[in-house]
């Protein structure tokens, strides 16, 4: 049998993102260099032992849990096997993401004289969006009248709505019609006509942050983090910061209570009232 074959035609199938099946299929080959049984032999006692193993390794929570997934997928949908393995290993606690104050926002715009890459910076982090959403957004995905948007097969293969900001209209606007866009077009284009790259956008921040002299560790997605900490910041409640980012629940969306800014938290100590 073909591993790498079946599993990538399975995924593709599925809509998994290339990421996402390099990463399987890393996991899974791994595995099997450690068990170095056949394939008909292996039984859930040799995944669980392996995860175990990676366990004493001291190896993150989050690489656990992938390697969990990806043998789940392979034996469960591949093979067809019953891998019901009821185990959940948390993740390891990890530093609070890097999140940009509003005046350092402010500052790294300026740093961009390119109007087009400032705008799309601007864009990614007034909707708070993925820097692979950004590049693969369409004029047609765009309401531009009623203020929003749709990112189409985002994380997780599904669609979500995201508010596009009544400052930004007019300068979308002249960005579509001066290069003369179509509804089929992607939104940013390159001076060659063809879809930006994740690697130019992070070029684009690296640049500008060190311009703006953040002295921050900045990524395209710091800007994802900032908008979710300045929209709690101004008073929006998680479920409406979730449904915005597309977390599936509450929990992956309740780190940014933590980045806010302290003047946010309004509760006052007992202690202060007697």
């Amino acid at each position: 049998m073909d591993v790498h074959y079946a599993v990538t035609r399975e995924m593709l199938r599925r809509k998994y993102s290339q990421k996402t099946i390099k990463t399987y299929l890393y996991c899974i080959d791994r595995f099997f260099l450690e068990c170095k049984k056949e394939l008909g032999k292996i039984s859930k006692t040799d995944v669980r032992e392996y995860l175990n193993n990676l366990t004493k390794k001291e190896k993150a929570g989050n690489t656990i849990n992938v390697n969990l997934n990806a043998l789940k997928f392979f034996f469960e949908e591949i093979l067809g096997k019953r891998m019901k393995l009821n185990i959940k290993y948390s993740k390891v606690p990890e530093n609070l993401p890097v999140v940009l104050t509003k005046e350092e926002v402010k500052r790294l715009f300026t740093a961009i004289n390119n109007e087009k890459h400032r705008i799309m910076v601007q864009v990614m982090y007034s909707a708070g969006l993925r820097v692979s959403e950004l590049i693969n957004l369409k004029v047609k995905d765009l309401d531009i009248k009623k203020n929003y948007g749709f990112v189409r097969l985002g994380k997780g293969n599904k669609d979500r709505i995201f508010i596009i900001s009544e400052s930004l209209k007019e300068k979308i606007n002249g960005l579509i019609k001066c290069d003369k866009l179509f509804l089929d077009n992607y939104l940013f284009n390159s001076n060659r006509k063809t879809k930006y790259n994740i690697r130019s956008i992070q070029q684009i921040i690296k640049k500008a942050t060190k311009i703006a002299k953040i002295d921050k560790k900045i990524s395209c997605h710091s800007l994802r983090h900032s908008f979710a900490t300045h929209l709690i910041e101004n008073g929006c409640s998680v479920s409406e910061v979730q449904a915005l980012l597309g977390h599936k629940s509450p929990e992956t969306t309740f780190v940014y209570l933590h980045t806010a800014a302290p003047n946010m938290i309004k509760v006052k100590s007992p202690i202060d009232s007697l």
